[in-house]
């Protein structure tokens, strides 16, 4: 079984609800989930929008990376997650962050996510599950990377559990 570092965030409506129901289906196919606490951050790309809920969870699945890929974007779908515009609201948005320390880049998928570097509300609940873990890309732990945001570019607000 391959361990995976998924990240979820929402804006719209009951996002709490759509993040829990979330965590809920992925059960199905990601087991020995540990979730990260949650985070209300200010909106990255699109500005003029509400702030977002953001979280990350640890587990471990038997999918491959394509499979996994598949399997979220179901389980966005199941959520009611309505595509909109690029960084635009969202019920539901899951990355897959970290396979094991697959390094995958694709028109379809890139392993570890892009938006892992320097982005807080990816980093920071990631370092809460394991401030060691190390991007197989560069072989920095996200403590480090998170350490190394400039002030300007971080948007977490609070912790909101």
């Amino acid at each position: 079984m391959a361990t995976v570092y998924l990240a979820l965030g929402s804006n719209v409506g009951d996002s709490l609800g759509y993040i829990d129901k979330a965590v809920e289906l992925l059960g199905a196919s990601v087991h020995g989930i540990e979730r990260a606490p949650v985070y209300r951050t200010k909106a990255v790309g699109f500005t003029s929008q509400a702030d977002f809920l953001n979280t990350a969870l640890r587990g471990r699945t038997d999918l491959k990376p394509a499979g996994l890929l598949e399997f979220v974007k179901k389980v966005e779908k199941d959520v009611g997650r309505k595509r909109t515009f690029r960084f635009g609201p969202r019920q539901i948005d899951i990355d897959i962050i970290f396979y094991d320390d697959l390094v995958v880049d694709t028109a379809d998928l890139a392993i570890p996510h892009h938006s892992l570097i320097g982005r807080d509300f990816v980093l920071r609940p990631i370092c809460d599950l394991d401030p060691g873990l190390k991007d197989p890309a560069t072989g920095r732990t996200v403590k480090q990377m998170l350490d190394g945001l400039a002030p300007a570019s971080r948007s977490i607000i609070e912790q909101v559990d």
